[in-house]
């Protein structure tokens, strides 16, 4: 995989704080620092998905709480039908 060049611009207030961030997480090199923020807010919006998807089905449910045996049984009796 190629990697492109990217532009991103930073107000002069914030490039101590820029700076700070790429020292520490991405030891001085800004694209590793990126590709690392992506990767992590990639997972923080999967798990924000998947919260909801939580929510919405314990809502379908009537905020029921199933133990894992009774979810077996779903998926099975669904699998069936």
């Amino acid at each position: 995989m190629a990697a492109k060049t990217v532009g991103i611009a930073v107000s002069d207030d914030l490039r101590p704080a820029l700076d700070e961030v790429v020292e520490h997480f991405g030891h001085g090199n800004r694209s590793e620092f990126l590709r690392m923020a992506v990767r992590d807010y990639q997972g923080r919006l999967r798990l924000e998905r998947m919260n909801e998807i939580r929510d919405r089905a314990r809502d379908e449910r009537g905020g029921r709480r199933y133990s894992t045996d009774e979810v077996l049984d779903l998926i099975r009796d669904s699998a069936a039908s």
